[in-house]
């Protein structure tokens, strides 16, 4: 027997077969790199204060020993190697690293053929996931695949378990990034929260089968809200996720989810389905199908359709403003081809109309297209003479009004003038329109065509401009534009989908002051404007833009829509509107309508916003329309103590006399973990609210569980970011 002792040495360990244990050969560091590899993983370099043979195929070693082989590393007060076997033994602080793991136990034993062996009293960290944890004992079943018993499991940092996962047997296979958990319990501040015999969870951002974290919270129209999601990776490209939700009121209501994504063809289609609602008495179910198919480079088709079974199930179902105050259902179906001068496309389309049961007012149902054609042409020549033609061909139907089919075409020619301070637009254009209508309308044939006329020209100026300490470059760009366009009489064509643009600073600049192609506006009109820019010189930051414009008439006005009356005044109101980001905290957005004539405002917006760094939002509203809305919206998230967060959302309309939307709530960032709790009260109907409560616990790579307010939260208050996703500063 050979001893080594008093310092440390570095040997290269050939696996049996290839050397003895009595021929070894001790090298220096520097003489190892060109040595040459033997067996399945390669050298094993191994360092240590003393090491001795023991046997002929026996290597130990003690004191502060460190054995390195094929990207892991071993680290022990005593290492025991049989170089027949290639089996190693250690005892005492030891210590295994591997690229995904970090073991520290008191015994280990492992075949470094197989990488199977065990670990006693282990302490673990799994470097991805920064997930960490220990147990009673770890089982090695090969280099992919351990076996935890008696184990915990928590993201939250050394000497913080606020959280944690604890489990008989916990089993982790890398090569499907999968763990599996049998008689787990989650435990939060110390007190066990939730039971289950199994369950699974990923390793990894990779998406996988199984039940997602549950979601509860309460409503005042449905009471308790459970929702217990299962998702199925059934492919690569297409899943689907299963998602049963109990109702304290009504009942239980079955969802379903499908998603899929192939080589030419890709949608999101999902069905809910609410029998027997214990408070509406009926069955109650919703539809939402949108699919896409591309049939060549330059076609696709689609089809889209939404329905649900009565007028007031998003109402009473759903807690998100944009859905509860849908009033349209889009159905459709479309078939189009993009080119490179022309494109073409036919589509049949249908609504399905949502009433407010409280108004007395109902809503109108739009026209159906069935069907609808359109082509348009484009083609640039190569003097600059730009060449473009939209034409259609629809059939408007409706249960109830005037029915009829409608063909259009519209061709111009316009010659863009430009030069580097400014440009020069004319352009011509025919406008021709034909009618086929039932017996229902005092006329069936009916025939529009009419010449229309414009000429758009704009220039730049610009200067240098200090203010501040700071250089900027400001603008000043005056813009005139032109149109004629004569009088037809149009009384008699029926209105299936026109209706007036709202008067704004884009609608100025346009040919025509409808939307739509039953009404064609008789012009002879000027429109001035003028918008000036602050533009920081160093970054290019447009700091500030204003824009005053207004439109003057030089005839009276004789298209409109039935029951509106034609203007009185020559010219329009004037439109001022300011907005840019003024300093790096600040950014303000605000646009005024003013009748000159009268001395009163018609429409006014007021925005701003302060947001001086993520987590600290400030947003400030003020709506007005004369004679239908005047509304004030306020939102924020802000600190209210060190981790502790409050957001709110005040939306009222003096108009109504009533809140449309009131919200109040605060998160709690634990590190490892947040806590959110928001109230939120929501006008469904004219004369309805309703409020909900969302609770949510939310744990840093493990998932969330309760309601999800989160949705409603950067719907509610713009700029809300959750607490967990902010970057901590002392």
């Amino acid at each position: 027997m050979s001893t080594l002792p008093g310092f440390t040495l570095v040997v290269l360990l050939l696996t049996a077969g290839s050397a003895a244990a009595d021929g070894l050969v001790l090298k220096k560091d520097v003489e190892l790199k060109g040595s040459t590899a033997a067996g399945k993983a390669g050298p094993l370099f191994l360092t240590a204060d003393k090491i001795e043979s023991t046997a002929p195929d026996v290597i130990e070693a003690s004191g502060k020993v460190a054995a390195r082989q094929a990207g892991q590393n071993f680290f022990a007060d005593w290492l025991r190697y049989d170089t027949t076997q290639n089996r190693v033994e250690a005892r005492g602080r030891v210590r295994l690293e591997q690229p995904a793991l970090l073991v520290d136990g008191d015994a280990l034993e492992l075949d470094l053929d197989d990488y199977s062996g065990e670990l006693a009293q282990p302490v673990y960290h799994l470097v991805a996931q920064h997930g960490r944890g220990d147990a009673s004992h770890i089982d090695f079943v090969d280099k992919e695949h351990y076996k935890l018993q008696e184990a915990t499991y928590t993201t939250c940092p050394v000497d913080n378990d606020d959280w944690f996962l604890e489990v008989d047997d916990l089993d982790i296979d890398k090569s499907r990034n999968v763990g599996t958990a049998r008689n787990a319990s989650l435990h939060f501040l110390g007190v066990p929260i939730l039971y289950t015999p199994w369950m699974d969870f990923p390793l990894n951002d990779v998406r996988k089968s199984g039940v997602l974290a549950p979601t509860f919270g309460t409503t005042q129209r449905s009471g308790v809200d459970f929702l217990v999601p299962y998702y199925l990776n059934l492919a690569p490209n297409y899943d689907a996720t299963l998602y049963p939700r109990l109702l304290s009121k009504r009942g239980v209501q079955l969802g379903g989810e499908f998603r899929y994504l192939l080589n030419d063809v890709h949608g999101v289609n999902r069905l809910e389905y609410l029998p027997n609602d214990n408070v509406a008495g009926r069955s109650r179910w919703s539809a939402a199908l949108n699919n896409i198919y591309r049939l060549n480079d330059t076609t696709e088709a689609g089809m889209l359709f939404n329905r649900v079974s009565d007028n007031d199930y998003f109402r009473d179902l759903s807690n998100l403003l944009a859905v509860t105050s849908l009033t349209q259902l889009n159905r459709e179906f479309w078939v189009t081809t993009q080119h490179t001068n022309w494109s073409a496309d036919i589509r049949a389309q249908s609504y399905q109309t949502l009433q407010d049961s409280t108004s007395a007012t109902p809503i109108l149902e739009p026209y159906a297209r069935l069907p609808q054609a359109r082509l348009g042409i484009s083609k640039t020549f190569e003097n600059g003479l730009e060449f473009k033609m939209d034409s259609e061909a629809t059939h408007f139907a409706h249960p109830t009004m005037v029915e009829g089919t409608r063909v259009l075409a519209y061709p111009t020619l316009r010659l863009p003038l430009t030069n580097s301070f400014g440009f020069l637009t004319p352009q011509i254009g025919w406008h021709s329109t034909y009618y086929a209508l039932d017996d229902r309308a005092p006329v069936q044939h009916i025939s529009r065509s009419l010449p229309i006329l414009s000429l758009d020209s704009g220039v730049t100026f610009e200067r240098p401009f200090h203010f501040a300490s700071q250089d900027y470059t400001q603008t000043l760009e005056p813009r005139a534009y032109y149109v004629y366009a004569p009088y037809r009489d149009q009384s008699n064509i029926p209105v299936f989908d026109t209706a007036l643009l709202d008067f704004s600073y884009a609608q100025m600049f346009t040919e025509n002051q409808f939307i739509g192609g039953d009404r064609v506006n008789d012009a002879n009109q000027l429109t001035v404007a003028v918008t000036s820019r602050f533009v920081e010189a160093t970054s290019g930051l447009e700091r500030l833009q204003v824009t005053l414009g207004q439109r003057y008439y030089f005839s009276t006005q004789q298209v409109t829509l039935p029951g509106i009356a034609p203007r009185t005044s020559n010219a329009t109101d004037l439109l001022a509107a300011i907005s840019g980001q003024v300093t790096r905290n600040w950014r303000i957005d605000t646009a005024w309508q003013f009748d000159a004539q009268n001395g009163t405002t018609i429409r006014q917006n007021l925005g701003a916003s302060y947001r001086p760094s993520p987590g600290r939002v400030l947003n400030l509203g003020y709506r007005f329309i004369d004679q239908t809305t005047e509304q004030v919206d306020l939102s924020a998230q802000w600190p209210l103590a060190q981790r502790w967060y409050g957001m709110f959302r005040y939306n009222y309309s003096f108009k109504d006399n009533k809140l449309v939307e009131g919200l109040a709530g605060f998160e709690y960032n634990g590190g490892c973990w947040a806590l959110r709790a928001v109230l939120q009260r929501l006008a469904t109907k004219e004369n309805q609210s309703t409020d909900a409560l969302f609770f949510q616990l939310e744990l840093n790579g493990m998932g969330r569980i309760g309601s999800n307010p989160l949705d409603v939260l950067k719907h509610s208050v713009p700029g809300y970011r959750p607490s967990n996703e902010i970057i901590q500063t002392p």
